[in-house]
């Protein structure tokens, strides 16, 4: 009798066209392949019930979530022979194949395309392999090629190459129409600009003047837009030169065949204005982009703090740096998130403006005007924008000194000028690459949102455990193979308290998602899981 052999089939394709229909393409794939399988059973071949599909995933890249399973079973002994309908299937990369084909080699297994008679276990099988993934290389590197070549010249003659189309725009056979009522919005926005010279407070003016972004409906059913514009589009809808009847391509830029809306010297303007205030510099109290608490905050060592940025890609990101003075030892630099520390001293202050003031021996209207006032306080700080939240915070006098086991806040009333401290209890915590502040619920933010991706993970954890205990089937966890689903089971059985405080938010700044998958050694009893991840 042949030896048994586990037979595990891959299937791919490149987008997700066509992936809703009742039998797609990865279906078609799949059932050549569990035919060729059987075609072998005198042989011990035999069809694992792991499915591997990578539906809108390119070939060109071994990062797919189906293909990286498959090889983790191959690596573990799991599979013996890879079938796969046609070779670029499996990969279209000459380099990813022969890393593929070594790990095959460590395990001793094989790989076999239905459609195309080869042995990876002979030098001339791998030979002839090598020479077709070159030419399926070779197509997609021309086709790349020839699409990018198109999309370059189009763009030199002006032409409209799709895309989300811009506000102001409508497309008609595939060119750029104005549409008034927009465009009138656009203009509006320009002039705005010109006038605030500021992004922030240009957002709270579009906000506050009932300006909206596009409706769209979207090919799913679902609708968006309509909200309040953000600062990022708005910073990419000033600097966009499709206002002025011009086509950009990568750092060219073409005369469009489509109308202007902006006038060239409104838009230079613009430009002007925007490339003065990409950099913040802060001017007394004043700043084109401005930080909370700038001039304000201290490090653990008394030093002062600055803000600084970052950005990758379109996101940008901003901390507080201490600042050092030339020739003095950077090693000890202490950087966070200005949101962290931010939200934490907003949150302590309007707190503490909110408790009632004792009337003692006031006179009772004095006292509650006092009271009014620090209510009015709070609630500018709590919901104002940055600018006014900060402007309130010069007015309250306020000073920041960061502790390596709280936040010292100072602040003087505005009616008897009283220096009034307070301590937040808070703790380092390193977060993947940056340090955190954690601080104890009970003084966090009431708008504090929860982490979706972790309120996604335990709704993933409860279904995983209905599958595998009471054999419910459910889209959420139907494709994960079964470690998977057992590593999610075993969070379902988290301490009630403890789900409940993630679902709201409350979880400790270092419990992400990715660490509570990867913890293993989680107590079982609750007292034990609540000190284990930090709830204690």
């Amino acid at each position: 009798m042949a030896d048994r052999k586990r037979c595990a089939i891959y299937t791919r394709k490149s987008t997700e066209e066509g992936l809703e229909q009742d039998f797609n393409s990865l279906d078609a794939q799949r059932e050549a392949c569990a035919a060729y399988i059987l075609s072998q059973a005198g042989e011990g071949w035999e069809a694992v019930a792991e499915q591997y599909d990578d539906g809108g995933w390119s070939g060109g890249s071994m990062d797919r979530p189906a293909l990286r399973q498959l090889l983790a079973d191959v690596e573990a002994g799991k599979i013996d022979v890879i079938v796969v309908y046609k070779v670029d299937r499996l990969t279209r990369s000459l380099a990813d194949f022969a890393k593929i084909v070594e790990i095959l080699d460590v395990r001793s297994a094989s790989f076999v395309s239905v459609t195309q008679a080869f042995n990876t276990t002979t030098s001339m099988g791998r030979l002839t392999l090598n020479v077709l993934l070159s030419f399926a290389q070779f197509e997609r590197e021309v086709t790349s090629e020839r699409i990018r070549d198109k999309v370059a010249a189009s763009k030199k003659k002006g032409m409209w190459m799709g895309g989300a189309v811009p506000l102001g725009y409508r497309v008609e056979q595939r060119k750029l129409l104005i549409e008034p009522t927009e465009a009138g919005d656009v203009r509006h926005i320009f002039a705005r600009y010109l006038e605030l010279k500021s992004i922030p407070l240009l957002v709270d003016d579009l906000a506050r003047t009932g300006y909206r972004t596009r409706r769209r409906a979207l090919t799913d059913g679902r609708v968006i837009g309509n909200v309040c514009f953000g600062r990022g589009p708005l910073g990419l809808m000033l600097k966009n030169p499709i206002y002025i009847g011009k086509i950009r391509h990568k750092d060219l830029i073409h005369d469009g065949e489509h109308e202007a809306i902006i006038d060239a010297v409104t838009f230079d303007a613009v430009q002007k204005t925007l490339k003065r205030n990409n950099h913040e510099k802060v001017v007394g109290t004043r700043t084109s982009r401005p930080s909370l608490l700038t001039g304000m905050l201290t490090d653990p060592d008394g030093r002062p703090m600055s803000p600084t940025g970052g950005k990758k890609g379109v996101k940008t990101y901003r901390y507080y740096t201490t600042r050092t003075s030339p020739g003095e030892d950077r090693d000890k630099i202490w950087s966070f998130p200005t949101s962290e520390i931010d939200t934490v001293v907003i949150e302590a202050i309007a707190r503490h403006l909110e408790k009632p003031v004792s009337s003692g021996t006031d006179d009772t209207a004095d006292w509650q005007k006092r009271n009014d006032v620090n209510h009015s306080i709070a609630e500018a700080l709590r919901n104002g924008s940055t600018i006014e939240q900060r402007e309130q915070l010069l007015e309250l006098k306020t000073g920041v000194r960061l502790k390596e086991d709280s936040v010292e806040i100072a602040f003087s009333g505005l009616e008897d000028n009283k220096l009034t401290t307070i301590s937040v209890p808070a703790k380092l915590v390193r977060k993947g690459h940056e340090l955190k502040i954690a601080v104890p619920p009970d003084h966090r933010s009431p708008a504090t949102l929860p982490d979706p991706v972790l309120v996604k993970l335990m709704g993933q954890a409860f279904a995983a455990r209905q599958h595998l205990v009471e054999g419910k089937e459910g889209k959420i966890v139907s494709d994960y193979s079964r470690p998977h689903l057992q590593r999610l089971a075993r969070l379902s059985w988290l301490a009630p308290d403890i789900v409940s405080d993630i679902l709201k938010g409350r979880q400790p700044p270092h419990l992400t998602a990715r660490y509570l998958l990867r913890c293993g050694d989680v107590p079982l009893d609750w007292p034990g899981q609540r000190a284990f991840l930090g709830f204690a």
